[in-house]
C-alpha cells in the first residue's frame, strides 16, 4: 500500500496578504452571488419541496426521446409541473408541483390517463414545510454559533479563534453560492451536508491551530505536521464524496447527488480556507500581531 505524501509548501515565498487574497476574493464573490439571488428571488437559495410544500410524483414515460417525453408530461397535467427531472439511463421522470389547487391523487389520475406508470408520489403541506425550514435553518445557525463559542473557549484569544470562525463561515457560504449557480435546491439533505461541512471545517482548522499554537516546534514545521494529517483526511473524504456524487448521478438518486455535490464544494473550500486564509492569520498573529 502506497502512503499519500503531502508536498511541503514553501510558505515563505508568499506574504500574508497574498495568502489571504484568494480565499477572501472567492468569499466576496460568493456573498455577491447570494445577495444577488436574494434581490432577484426573495430568498438566498431556492428552497426545495420539503420547505415550500407541494407534491412530487415519479412517473415512467414511454416516449421516443427526452424532448418528446417532456412534451407529453407538459400536456398531461393541469396545472403543469414546476420542475421535470429526468433519471439518467431510464425513462423515468420526477415531477414537482408547488400548488394547492389539486391533490396528489388527482395528479396520479392525470398521469395514468396519459398512459404514464406512476412509480411513487408524496405531498407536503406548505405550513409543515415552513416549520421544517425554520427548524432546519435554526439547526444550522445553532450549530455554527455553538461551534464559534467552543472555539473561543478553547483558544481564549481573538485572532486564532476568529480565523477558525471565518474559515468555517466561508466553507458554508461558497457551497451555498454554488448551489444557486448549479440549480441545487435547499432541502433536508443539503442542510445535512452544510452541517457536515461545519464539522469538517472545524476539525481541520482546530488541528492546524493546535499544532501551531500549542505544540513545540518552529512555525513551518508545525504547519507541515498539521497538513500531513489534515490534508490527507480532507482529500480522503473528498475522494469518497466525488465517487458518491458520480454514482448517485448515474443511478438518478437526486438526494445523494445533491449532498455529495455540496460536500465536494465545501471540502474543496475548506482546503483553501484552512491552509491559506487561516494560516495567514495565524502567521500574522504569531510574528506580527498581539502574540508579540
Amino acid at each position: 500500500m502506497v502512503a499519500f505524501e503531502v508536498p511541503e509548501i514553501d510558505y515563505t515565498r508568499y506574504t500574508n496578504r497574498q495568502l489571504a487574497a484568494v480565499p477572501l476574493a472567492v468569499l466576496a464573490v460568493a456573498l455577491l452571488i447570494i445577495a444577488g439571488w436574494y434581490v432577484a428571488t426573495g430568498v438566498p437559495v431556492n428552497p426545495g419541496l420539503e420547505f415550500t410544500g407541494g407534491a412530487e410524483i415519479r412517473v415512467a414515460v414511454d416516449a421516443p426521446g427526452d424532448q418528446a417525453a417532456r412534451e407529453q408530461i407538459q400536456a398531461a397535467f393541469d396545472p403543469a409541473p414546476e420542475t421535470i427531472r429526468g433519471v439518467p439511463s431510464d425513462n423515468t421522470y420526477i415531477l414537482t408541483f408547488q400548488t394547492e389547487e389539486v391533490g396528489v391523487s388527482t395528479l396520479e389520475e392525470q398521469a395514468r390517463a396519459a398512459g404514464f406508470e406512476v412509480q411513487s408520489s408524496y405531498t407536503v403541506s406548505p405550513s409543515f414545510g415552513s416549520r421544517t425550514q425554520l427548524l432546519a435553518l435554526g439547526g444550522v445557525a445553532f450549530a455554527f454559533l455553538g461551534m464559534s463559542a467552543l472555539v473561543f473557549l478553547m483558544f481564549r484569544t481573538f485572532v486564532p479563534s476568529i480565523a477558525v470562525v471565518i474559515s468555517a463561515f466561508s466553507d458554508i457560504v461558497i457551497p451555498v453560492a454554488l448551489m444557486n449557480v448549479l440549480g441545487i435546491e435547499l432541502t433536508l439533505g443539503t442542510v445535512a451536508a452544510l452541517l457536515m461541512i461545519i464539522g469538517y471545517s472545524v476539525d481541520s482548522d482546530i488541528l492546524l491551530n493546535n499544532h501551531i499554537l500549542r505544540r513545540s516546534g518552529e512555525f513551518y514545521e508545525s504547519t507541515h505536521r498539521a497538513m500531513r494529517t489534515g490534508v490527507t483526511m480532507t482529500l480522503t473524504s473528498l475522494a469518497a464524496m466525488v465517487v458518491m456524487t458520480i454514482v448517485a448521478t448515474l443511478f438518478g438518486i437526486q438526494l445523494l447527488a445533491a449532498i455529495g455535490t455540496v460536500l465536494v464544494f465545501g471540502l474543496s473550500a475548506d482546503l483553501m480556507n484552512t491552509y491559506m486564509l487561516n494560516l495567514s492569520l495565524l502567521r500574522w498573529y504569531k510574528y506580527e500581531g498581539v502574540a508579540n
